[in-house]
């Protein structure tokens, strides 16, 4: 998976051919199905013959429609998140400054990355007190670097998240950053599309049930 990842990021997607693509189980967030143009791609404790009996070779979109993502779920045993733009970071900017806090570990946005990402760093705006905007990287989905943000409400409608995402390259090195949004987040996507991001598909990850 961080293969297909890794080539979709550098503009070299699944070939556009209607076809699904299915791989085995990730650690972590273990199951996810990644839709780019024309083809699917899923990770999950599944065999290929039950997904293909499922679907319709002729229509493009099921494989991210609500009945199937609830088969996929019953059968799993897993609760499917919301479907997710894909989002890849251009390189980052080194114009804001951001300082590594290792004191934010309650903040909501942390807690939230925690559950989903190991290794992870967080970067605020602020360097002491109450953060405007915090970013946080590390490792997700197949091991990729993702990036995730939040701007304090009394410091937005000012650019401050488009800036924090446009920085947000500088930490990762050699390798591409990605970013999920939902696109009903649409400042968040204005943000991340101001900022440079260039989206490559659409996904959903399976949590297991509480």
């Amino acid at each position: 998976m961080l293969h297909i990842l890794t080539e979709a990021a550098y503009g070299r997607p699944p070939v556009a051919d209607g076809d699904i693509t299915v791989l085995p189980a990730l650690p972590g967030p273990r199951h996810c199905v990644v839709a780019f143009t024309a083809h699917h791609v899923m990770a999950a404790e599944i065999d290929e013959d039950t997904i293909r009996q499922r679907l319709d070779p002729g229509d493009l979109s099921q494989p991210l429609s609500a009945p199937f993502l609830l088969f996929l779920a019953g059968w799993l045993g897993a609760s499917p998140g919301p479907i997710d733009m894909l989002m890849v970071a251009p390189p980052g900017d080194h114009e804001l400054p951001l300082y590594a806090r290792d004191d934010l570990v309650d903040h909501p946005r942390v807690q939230r990355a925690g559950r989903y990402r190991r290794e992870l760093t967080v970067y605020a705006h602020r360097e002491h007190g109450e953060p405007d905007g915090i970013l946080v990287i590390g490792r997700g989905v197949a091991g990729r670097w993702e990036m995730a943000y939040e701007v304090a409400p009394t410091a937005r409608d000012c650019g401050l998240g488009r800036r924090i995402a446009r920085a947000a390259g500088r930490f990762v090195d050699d390798e591409p950053l990605f970013a999920q949004v939902t696109p009903g987040n649409v400042a968040s996507v204005r943000a991340c599309l101001a900022a440079g991001y260039v989206p490559i598909g659409s996904e959903v990850l399976f949590s297991p049930h509480d």
